[in-house]
């Protein structure tokens, strides 16, 4: 028996809903400094916003919109660490509109205030391959049970 016969309709589907959500997580990754567009995100993938919602849900954990934020930290935290800007420059750069809902949610996230986490020693790069710093040093909310 090959390894197709054994697939099931079940199956296939789950894999074609899990690629269908990666390539909007792609798609998210590629565009977070731009305002999220639900609409155009389910386009994509030839579903309702609504369903877009629930199934990235299911597959990540977590909805687009708090992928998008936690995305727009990341990018907000590599800049704090290795420029200059001003956190005001920092907040618009990543996508925030508003400088008071940044601090919130990059607090809410990483657990100090932009100003905070930029005053924190840095420590040296470890030898460790990036892949795996960048995956340990995401910050998740699930981590610390928020």
């Amino acid at each position: 028996m090959t390894a197709d016969a054994t697939r099931t309709p079940f199956a296939d589907a789950r894999v074609e809903r899990n690629r269908a959500m990666l390539r909007v997580r792609d798609a998210i990754d590629v565009r977070h400094a731009e305002p999220l567009d639900l609409a155009a995100l389910a386009a994509l993938v030839h579903v309702t916003p609504e369903h877009l919602i629930r199934t990235f849900r299911t597959v990540f954990g977590e909805t687009p919109y708090r992928y998008l934020q936690r995305r727009r930290v990341e990018r907000a935290m590599t800049l704090l660490d290795t420029t200059d800007l001003p956190v005001t420059e920092v907040c618009l750069a990543v996508g925030f509109t508003s400088l008071g809902s940044f601090s919130r949610t990059f607090a809410r996230v990483v657990g100090v205030p932009p100003t905070e986490h930029r005053a924190r020693p840095r420590r040296p790069p470890a030898a460790v391959p990036g892949c795996v710093v960048r995956s340990w040093s995401r910050p998740s909310e699930h981590a610390r049970g928020a």
